[in-house]
């Protein structure tokens, strides 16, 4: 009997080099001087880099940034979000393709990152 997953309780660790984020940004955006950017995922001007925020780091990831760090990923670098618990809050995960990532700061974006 197969079970449909999609929400956990707990803590998640990544493995190996992986990277897990939260906080990717997918619907409306708001810019520095106040104008919003209605949700454009799913239409081509959509495809697009995304911040994620770094939850897990993998044991064996060498790269600079460290959990708590924004970083840019390239766009459909990622997989489909998972729920978990966590601490009582609910955050999605989603695991981010090492070779995908772009760059990263230790502040949080403020700009939004729009499509060419």
């Amino acid at each position: 009997m197969s079970q449909n997953l999609n929400s956990v309780k707990g803590k998640a660790k990544a493995l190996g080099n992986r990277v897990l984020v939260t906080e990717m940004n997918f619907g409306e955006q708001k810019t520095r001087s106040g104008i919003i950017l209605t949700s454009d995922n799913g239409k081509a001007h959509g495809v697009h880099p995304r911040w994620g925020k770094v939850y897990s780091k993998g044991p064996k990831n060498t790269d600079p940034y460290n959990e708590g760090d924004w970083i840019l990923v390239e766009h459909g670098r990622w997989t489909r979000g998972l729920k978990i618990e966590d601490e009582g809050e609910e955050i999605v995960l989603r695991m981010i393709d090492t070779e995908g990532i772009l760059g990263w700061s230790d502040e949080e974006p403020t700009e939004a990152i729009l499509g060419e």
